[in-house]
């Protein structure tokens, strides 16, 4: 969700423009109050993506030669449980749907293996493949294969189990699916979901986190009932803005950025985190940039990604 400035922007309803003196300082890291056991539960979907690390974009026509690559289970939901699990020590419940082939499979292991608790709705369809192009300046450019498999509450999980999290993020799922999740004290989705799912199920979000900047995720005007509670948008270098709740100052990076992808969704985890804690919207969005700012440090969206002990401690 995060990256540079998008120039397609202008294409976005305009944003009300506020000087950077307007703009809410973040809290540092160091001084964010102890992160409460916590017991978080994802649900979405899964992207196995091949990230290359190029010069540029090649120009229509031409070869061009990767300095690094490599294959990684991502998408929206694996990269905010992941982010979720690292920020508060625990295994993440993981509610997601993969192809019944070996590429699903091994995104299964992969996911497991990075601290996940996976629940996972078998189809008999492709696992959805992506490339991500990561330039010299940090951008991403992402090339989609498949359809976008998502679990659904017709599918044999432990549905009953995320009345029990103390919060639930959501990208993917069906209108019964998100009436599922709504059970849990804090529910927060990203507006790639779908506003036909969002609308259709009658759940009322506590947050929507997503990207000022990025087209597939406009908000429409006007916004179809149940109105989210809060709408959080990041807005790249700029910072983010929460309606209600003003807009916030960027982090500033100590080290270049590296590569985009996952940023916006390690931001969105670390709000998710902060709001199911009981944190005040300052605080949450605080943790959020942390983690957004953390994961441009890293090749991938796992490299770099906050861990708890990184600056954030736990409250005993």
């Amino acid at each position: 969700m995060t990256g540079a400035v998008d120039p397609s922007a202008a294409a976005h309803p305009p944003l009300e423009e506020s000087p950077p003196a307007a703009r809410q300082a973040l809290i540092p890291l160091a001084e964010l109050p102890p992160l409460p056991p916590l017991r978080l539960a994802v649900v979405g979907h899964v992207e196995v993506v091949t990230f290359l690390r190029v010069p540029r974009l090649p120009e229509p026509g031409a070869i061009c030669r990767a300095s690094a690559g490599m294959d990684l289970p991502a998408g929206g939901g694996a990269v905010v449980a992941v982010q979720l699990a690292r920020l508060t020590g625990q295994r993440v419940a993981f509610y997601t749907a993969l192809g019944r082939d070996r590429v699903g499979e091994q995104a299964a292991a992969d996911l497991a293996a990075l601290g996940l608790e996976l629940h996972v709705a078998w189809r008999d369809a492709p696992t959805r493949r992506g490339v991500s192009w990561v330039d010299d300046g940090g951008e991403r450019t992402i090339t989609v294969l498949g359809e976008r498999l998502s679990p659904g509450a017709e599918d044999p999980l432990p549905w009953p189990q995320l009345a029990e999290a103390d919060g639930v993020f959501v990208t993917a799922t069906d209108a019964a699916g998100l009436r599922l999740a709504r059970r849990s004290p804090l529910l927060a989705a990203t507006p790639r979901l779908g506003w036909d799912v969002l609308a259709a199920s009658g759940a009322r979000l506590d947050a929507l986190v997503g990207s000022a900047l990025d087209p597939a995720e406009a908000l429409p005007d006007p916004l179809p009932p149940p109105t989210p509670q809060r709408i959080i948008a990041t807005e790249a270098g700029a910072g983010s803005r929460a309606t209600p709740g003003g807009a916030f100052l960027a982090p500033t990076l100590q080290t270049p950025a590296v590569d985009a992808y996952g940023a916006g969704d390690s931001f969105a985890a670390g709000v998710s985190a902060g709001l199911a804690a009981g944190w005040p919207l300052r605080e949450a969005i605080s943790l959020g940039s942390h983690c957004g700012a953390a994961c441009l440090g890293g090749f991938g969206p796992y490299a770099a990604q906050l861990r708890l002990g990184e600056g954030l401690s736990a409250a005993p």
